[in-house]
């Protein structure tokens, strides 16, 4: 992909002779100028890797002069490159605000209603920053604020003087501020360039807040009441297949919830006989017990879809599961850890399983069902291939909603070829005018000659795209989405010791001379899996 950016800096970024850079004297303009500098960068930073044989490929080429400290010319490099980021925060920051007015006014050309203009956008940029559409409107909303009501900010980060982040948390600090106290507190802690030297981000914050509370004390009062109507509960991944459940109360509540748990762990650990559980772990499981209202923390009678390989649930395979959600609820489990899980659904008898057919190469291509489709089966279907993270690059939000590739109004078949999913943001900016997708896989012909049980013994043949859809946004740009690995299913050549114990399977099924025992349990598998679509 090729991107072509135009716009204006605040200031010129400046080169030293040596090392091929193109920016002796002139303002960064041009992504391709831009561009062709980054590409020097890396080609000096290559050139010193390669003098020095490996090792630190910035410390071989940019060498100190002969009277220099080497310690003391990389602190120095350290900190101009540290800069330069900030410099180029704020450069994106201009183009950003300089792009979504572009799309507003192309969008009111093309009819839109004004209440629509501007969506989209914050996918655009999530698209050309490697971020996630909300990142990317956060992004986008720190911008304006700082072209239009924080320009002392803005100048400090054009100077590298302020991080991209440190200006983000000024920006989020003095939200509850009309305009004119919003310019007060930038004028106060922005304007003198020694003000924000030696100030962590704690203080920064400190700062800022106090500025805010003597200008506006009703406002900040008024966004503290305000903020009790933002309480929610989130999931997200810890290391270890474990997950952070947190609550965002009001801090009595907040308080009072963490002094119950902590009053029923006492009690449990004082009870005659004590508890072996840790502290810790008795808060744990009485919280899971409550809410959940089940009697034992370790009995999850709600649905968890984890999928897993065949040869990884039944022949005692290593091949990793991945729980539906893998960006909000722990995404890939050992295979023994999977196996644990369906055990021990087995014995609260809440256990279903259900097969997903793969093309020989693992794409996951149908869900086993009595008849055709029907639309929640697809979605069921869309959702464990697209393991229940939007489809949309560098996303990562829930699925939230499931649509067409191409759009049904083109005549977009209702498929899961045709089909993924996406959150609600990314859903909505795919309507917006300019924006068109469509599916991308490759696929090949399965070998004639062969039965379909000699081509599941034979192996995959070479790998083929998993499920891609391609975008294209209003400028033209495309991005490829792939849906993520699946567990690899089960090719099993005849002679291949790591199969099923025979004692666990009908022996009148073993009968079948031709089948293999993993051959046995998933008989459906062999059927051609064009078939079976």
């Amino acid at each position: 992909m090729t991107t072509t950016t135009t716009g204006a800096s605040r200031g010129p970024l400046h080169a030293e002779n040596g090392a091929g850079l193109e920016l002796a004297s002139q303002p960064v303009a041009d992504g391709r100028l831009v561009a062709r500098w980054l590409g020097s960068m890396r080609a000096a930073i290559a050139a010193g890797a390669g003098s020095r044989g490996g090792g630190s490929p910035a410390a071989g080429r940019f060498d100190a002069q002969d009277d220099e400290d080497p310690g003391a010319a990389r602190i120095d490099l350290l900190r101009a490159l540290e800069e330069l980021k900030s410099v180029a925060s704020a450069l994106q920051a201009s183009l950003a605000v300089d792009l979504e007015q572009a799309e507003r006014d192309r969008q009111m050309h093309a009819g839109v209603p004004s209440r629509h203009r501007g969506r989209g956008v914050a996918s655009q940029l999530g698209l050309a920053r490697r971020e996630s559409p909300h990142r990317a409107a956060a992004l986008l909303g720190a911008a304006k604020v700082w072209l239009s009501e924080m320009p002392c900010m803005f100048d400090a980060l054009s100077d590298g003087r302020l991080s991209e982040h440190r200006a983000m948390t000024l920006v989020q600090e003095t939200a509850c501020l009309e305009v004119e106290d919003r310019r007060e507190v930038d004028r106060l802690m922005c304007a003198d360039p020694g003000t924000l030297e030696g100030i962590g981000t704690r203080q920064l914050v400190a700062i800022a807040r106090r500025h805010a509370a003597r200008l506006d004390p009703a406002a900040v009062v008024k966004r503290a009441r305000r903020a009790e109507g933002e309480r929610c509960v989130t999931l997200r991944p810890a290391p270890d297949t474990m997950t952070y459940l947190t609550a965002l109360l009001p801090m009595a509540q907040g308080v009072a919830a963490l002094a119950a748990l902590q009053r029923a762990a006492d009690a449990a650990t004082a009870a005659e006989g004590g508890d072996p559980r840790s502290r810790g772990q008795l808060m744990a499981d009485t919280l899971v017990e409550r809410i959940t209202g089940q009697a034992r923390a370790s009995e999850v009678p709600v649905t968890v879809n984890l999928v897993m390989s065949d040869a990884a649930l039944l022949a005692g395979g290593h091949e990793p599961a991945v729980v539906e959600g893998g960006g909000t609820a722990g995404g890939v489990v050992p295979a023994e850890v999977a196996r644990a899980l369906v055990a021990q659904g087995i014995d609260i008898d809440a256990t279903w399983l259900r097969r997903l057919y793969a093309d020989p190469a693992g794409q996951l291509v149908a869900m086993s069902s009595r008849g055709r489709f029907h639309p929640e089966q697809l979605a069921d279907f869309l959702r464990l291939r697209d393991q229940g993270i939007c489809r949309t690059p560098w996303c990562g939000a829930p699925i939230r909603q499931f649509d067409h590739v191409e759009s049904a109004t083109r005549n977009g078949p209702t498929s899961a070829e045709n089909g993924q999913g996406l959150c609600v943001a990314c859903n909505l900016a795919k309507e917006a005018p300019g924006w068109s997708a469509a599916a991308a896989s490759a696929r090949s012909e399965p070998v004639a000659g062969r039965t379909p049980a000699e081509r599941l013994r034979a192996g995959p043949p070479a790998p083929l795209s998993r499920h891609t859809v391609e975008t294209r946004t209003p400028t033209g740009h495309t991005y490829l989405s792939r849906a993520p690995h699946p567990p690899t299913p089960a090719f099993l050549p005849r002679s291949d010791p790591a199969v099923l114990d025979p004692a666990v399977l009908d022996p009148a099924v073993l009968d079948r001379e031709s089948w293999t025992p993993v051959e046995a349990m998933f008989g459906s598998l062999t059927t051609d899996w064009r078939d079976a679509a």
